[in-house]
């Protein structure tokens, strides 16, 4: 089971809530009208496609809430290696309840499955070197909590989850703040006054702002933005360990693999979440 902070009961619990108060409304009057009230169905999540799955643990949630009379046994658990053909799960129970949970199920599998899948794929071009895959906060709105477990399940590593449980500096921060001295003195006097701790992280476009935060410290990782390789690699040689690095700016599969051989730490790609295709799943009656 893939585990994190915002993966709480609670916060699936409204999540399903809402997605269901998006969908169905004052009810699914489709199945209302159409199947007898008293009629037992069953149904296979069959995949389509090939990729990673993820979901599953989510659709268990789905179909409890949407009726705990739903009966569901899963076949292939998060993050197998899927191909057209496969059935993932069965779910057996009133008929009009499996219609009703269908939509919300295969739409929140297919998006995670995708995700999962390029998350995995990108991992994979990592071999070899120490780089961690990172997504960002590109994600869809009031559907992040799926996005960031999707990459989890993937292999990937979550970036933080939102604004309030890490400080990024990023240009316009520096920019509005006078430069990189101020911003990180801010923020350390605004956390000394909330009486808090977090995480700070600078963004830099250059090797002078590199040196610039090296020479004021105080934080926690050094993000290296929009840098070519041979820039990473200085950057990487001047920054010596002092601090966790992170390369971030448009790396896709085809930059990937010589951005992690330049030593960093961590990628940030935000295409994990903003520009993945979904898998093809379908729930089928049988």
């Amino acid at each position: 089971m893939h585990t994190a902070p915002y993966l709480s009961p609670e916060a699936l619990h409204a999540f399903i809530q809402a997605a269901l108060a998006e969908d169905v409304g004052d009810g699914d009057h489709s199945s209302l009208a159409g199947v007898p009230a008293g009629a037992r169905k069953q149904a296979r999540l069959l995949v389509k496609d090939e990729g990673v799955l993820a979901g599953v643990a989510l659709a268990e949630l789905i179909f409890a809430q949407v009726d705990p009379a739903l009966q569901v046994q899963v076949l292939l658990p998060d993050g197998s290696r899927v191909k057209h053909g496969d059935v993932v799960l069965t779910v057996e129970g009133p008929a009009r309840s499996i219609l009703t949970a269908e939509r919300l199920v295969l739409n929140c599998m297919q998006r995670m499955s995708g995700i999962a899948t390029h998350t995995a794929f990108l991992n994979s071009l990592l071999a070899g070197t120490k780089a961690k895959l990172l997504d960002t906060r590109k994600t869809t709105p009031n559907f992040r909590l799926c996005e960031k477990w999707a990459v989890l399940i993937g292999g990937g590593v979550n970036h933080r989850y939102g604004l309030f449980d890490m400080i990024i500096l990023k240009d316009n921060h520096v920019d509005y703040a006078g430069g990189i001295r101020q911003a990180i003195e801010a923020t350390h006097a605004y956390l000394d006054k909330l009486g808090r701790r977090l995480p700070i992280e600078v963004e830099t476009r250059s090797l002078a702002e590199v040196q610039q935060v090296l020479e004021v410290g105080g934080i926690d990782r050094i993000m290296l933005d929009n840098m070519a390789p041979a820039l990473l690699r200085e950057a990487v040689a001047l920054i010596a360990g002092r601090f966790p690095t992170e390369a971030s700016g448009g790396i896709t599969e085809h930059t990937i693999a010589a951005v992690a051989a330049t030593g960093v730490d961590y990628i940030s790609v935000g295409a994990l979440t903003h520009s993945t295709k979904s898998l093809d799943l379908s729930l089928k009656a049988y």
